[in-house]
Parts: structure tokens; sequence; C-alpha cells
């Protein structure tokens, strides 16, 4: 199956196993989907990820992460740059997310980082998604 936005349908695929309470969501994989997944776990907001090899296709399996009182950690998530409107911001312009409280993942010549990261590092890139 082809996906327009495979990083549009990773995000809903986590939203939708958190609404229904999953343990864990399975998605096609790829290099950029583990970048971000990594991300999520650096910043707490999943459990953990893995690759699973089947043969020629690779699948990301991502447990998701939960409170005592069975709510989700992750509140939200918002794709920003989509493939009909790219959105770039230089490294003196990166968005926070609700005021430092959540994350903007970014795709940089550096690689796939946090906002923060970038600008520490002085780069700026493609605002892939907001995470709070």
């Amino acid at each position: 199956m082809n996906i327009t936005d495979p990083i549009a349908d990773m995000l809903t695929r986590i939203r939708n196993g958190l609404q229904a309470r999953h343990e864990y969501v399975l998605m096609p994989g790829s290099r950029l989907k583990m970048a971000i997944a990594r991300i999520l776990k650096e910043e707490g907001y999943i459990r953990d990820f893995e690759m699973l090899r089947d043969g020629p296709r690779r699948n990301i399996r991502v447990w998701l992460r939960y409170t005592d009182q069975k709510k989700p950690v992750l509140s939200g998530l918002k794709r920003v740059s989509k493939p009909g409107r790219r959105v770039y911001s230089g490294s003196d312009e990166l968005p926070r997310v609700l005021g430092g409280l959540g994350v903007a993942v970014v795709s940089t010549p550096a690689g796939v980082m946090t906002a923060q990261q970038a600008k520490k590092r002085h780069v700026g890139g493609e605002v892939l998604c907001y995470v709070w």
C-alpha cells in the first residue's frame, strides 16, 4: 500500500492507539520514522520501540506509555510540514511548543532532532511535527 504522507500516518496510528488504550501499535517502517520514535522515547512520550523484519518488509512496533491512572502520557500530536506545504525554519526561528512544555521535531542536515537541540547546534530545517 502506498501512503502519501507516511509521517502523518505514523502520528495517526499512535493517536488512535492511545485513544483505544492499546499496549502498542504497528506501522510500516522507515529510517525517518525510527528517528521520530527515538525522539519520542528520549522525551518520555513512549515506552519503547523496535524494528521488526518480516522478509523484505520492515515494521515498527511502538509501545505506548500511560500514567498510573491509565491516561496517555502523550496528549497531542500535530503534523506541521505536509507534502502539499513544506514548512522550514532557520535556527533562530525554530518554534517552541506550548511554551516549552512540548517538543517540535525537526529534520535538519545534521539529522532528525528536537527544535531545542537544533537551536543549540545552530541548524535549521523542516519542522515535521509538534508533540505535547
